[in-house]
């Protein structure tokens, strides 16, 4: 799977990708990570990809054209005239932005299945609308709070539908279990070695004896009942 970001900032995203997990999975040619710096697809000397909003207002906004031509070159021009009507497309543009759908595992889900996501990063007073409505198929926001771009979106979307693809995480049944799947809501309490720490003489804090009982079913039933729906 590829995943092509266009961001103003291209450095930002190196120490995040190169490492750990993400690292590996491009190595093993599991997932390949394109940065296009927005800035190359400018054509006058200072390199502009934003100007002042029609109708006033505070701040600065990302111009269509530049934009445009990123995702020319990312995915060619007859087939971004496409995409937008063809409901099985392997290839989404998303633009993220505060005011767009909340992402959830659902859309990691469904993201995980493409052969291409364009993730394009925002910033300063926001884009373009033309850019959603003619370029992007869907606006994607990660939460209910402003940030100052769309870089670390970037990050959290690259890397939660990152591990949902096959091989990227050694154990398959950590996906099965986790956070946000379909049988639990939120994860259940995890303890791991030693079984009783003690900060100090007084104080003994203990791992629940069902779970170093070796009864599976007992510790299923303990984990259900602790899980958050």
């Amino acid at each position: 799977m590829q995943f092509n970001i266009i961001t103003i900032f291209p450095q930002i995203f190196n120490s995040y990708f190169n490492e750990s997990i993400l690292a590996r999975a491009q190595k093993n040619k599991l997932v390949k990570i394109n940065v296009h710096n927005l800035r190359d697809y400018t054509e006058d000397k200072h390199k502009t990809v934003d100007d002042t909003p029609y109708g006033g207002g505070a701040g600065m906004v990302f111009r269509v054209e530049p934009i445009y031509k990123a995702l020319v070159k990312i995915v060619g021009k007859s087939k971004l005239k496409c995409f937008r009507k063809k409901n099985n497309s392997k290839t989404k543009i998303i633009l993220l932005s505060a005011k767009g759908k909340k992402f959830d595992q659902a859309m990691a889900r469904k993201f995980s299945k493409l052969d291409n996501l364009i993730l394009i990063c925002g910033r300063y007073e926001g884009v373009d609308e033309r850019v959603m409505k003619y370029l992007a198929d869907e606006e994607i926001s990660v939460g209910d709070y402003i940030l100052t771009g769309g870089e670390i979106p970037a990050m959290t979307i690259v890397d939660s539908v990152s591990r949902l693809i096959k091989g990227v995480v050694g154990n398959k049944e950590s996906i099965k279990e986790e956070s946000f799947s379909k049988k639990y809501y939120l994860e259940y309490p995890h303890y791991t070695k030693p079984n009783v720490f003690s900060p100090n003489k007084k104080t003994n804090w203990k791992v629940p004896e069902v779970l170093l009982s070796g009864d599976h079913q007992k510790i299923k039933e303990w984990r259900e009942k602790r899980s958050k729906f």
